[in-house]
């Protein structure tokens, strides 16, 4: 490339610069261009991870954090997701009216506040994860060992992050139990809001493609296998019906087999129900109720078609 060529290309990148550096001056959301205005999603993941370490102390291992005495390490790591959960949340509380045009002191005590009293809920999480992780035992012949599980299933991720997200979400902390969930979405394949209510003992089987919306109800014991639905019937009122009960209601004792779509936030599926694989279902069921899908007619010929 001679040097008038480089003169073109240096003045075409320059031009490219300009144009869409004038494209950030246009005031809309897309043009926000402080990075430090919004919890980083790279941080908040990483938190997850150690949350993880803190949930499961012995499986999950860490690089960084060297010792002799387990519960050094451990507390170690709690201090470490403390400080950085606070300061995250910090920046989130920024996008809560109640925050509005409050003072960085005033944020950061908010944020402490709040992060004191999920991890006071640890133990509570913990309890929970443990019931899912003996329902998935009890539940899949296939479980090797309750090991297997916690280190390979993706159904307990999802459930596991789901359930601290959860947490975060009672406690009206914005963005972050979002970004959480989605990072579970991410690498399972299972999408789960932070809103939902999930009951003890809940399984997963497989899992992917499974979606539970904002104000699904899940009571205990229940088992859903992989594409299972439990959405809205219609959310063509957009922001209209924020806060409403969208989502359905399944009962105790409830397995879905894969495929199944339950809409509707009138929609009770009663307790000690079966749902067949590919239902469709926009009513209430009774308790004890089997629902199941017709056979297709299969066609087999040996000629083409």
């Amino acid at each position: 490339m001679d040097i008038g060529e480089r003169q073109n290309l240096k003045n075409e990148i320059e031009g490219i610069v300009d144009l869409i550096l004038d494209d950030y001056t246009k005031g809309r959301d897309v043009d926000q261009l402080d990075v430090f205005s919004q919890p980083d999603r790279d941080a908040v993941i990483d938190i997850v991870k150690k949350l993880l370490r803190i949930l499961y102390p012995g499986y999950y291992r860490d690089k960084i954090y060297r010792s002799y005495n387990d519960n050094n390490r451990i507390a170690i790591i709690i201090e470490d997701v403390i400080y950085n959960l606070q300061k995250q949340m910090a920046i989130a509380f920024k996008h809560c009216d109640e925050y509005a045009n409050a003072s960085d002191e005033t944020l950061t005590c908010g944020a402490r506040c709040i992060t004191l009293e999920f991890f006071k809920k640890i133990p509570q999480i913990r309890a929970l994860v443990d019931t899912d992780l003996q329902a998935t035992y009890e539940g899949d012949p296939a479980a090797f060992s309750k090991e297997e599980i916690i280190l390979s299933y993706p159904g307990l991720l999802a459930s596991t992050i789901n359930r601290m997200a959860h947490e975060l979400y009672l406690l009206k902390v914005p963005l972050i139990p979002r970004i959480m969930t989605e990072y579970a979405h991410s690498v399972t394949g299972i999408d789960i809001h932070p809103g939902a209510t999930i009951g003890r003992y809940f399984m997963i089987d497989h899992g992917t493609g499974i979606v539970v919306g904002e104000t699904s109800i899940i009571g205990e014991h229940v088992k859903i296998y992989q594409g299972v639905t439990i959405g809205a019937l219609s959310t063509r009122g957009g922001q209209a019906l924020k806060g409403a009960k969208r989502h359905p209601t399944i009962e105790d004792n409830v397995t879905i087999y894969a495929g199944a779509s339950i809409l509707g936030g009138e929609t009770v599926i009663g307790h000690d129900s079966v749902v067949g694989s590919n239902a469709f279902l926009t009513t209430s069921i009774e308790p004890g109720t089997r629902v199941s899908i017709k056979n297709q007619e299969l066609q087999m010929s040996n000629g083409n078609f």
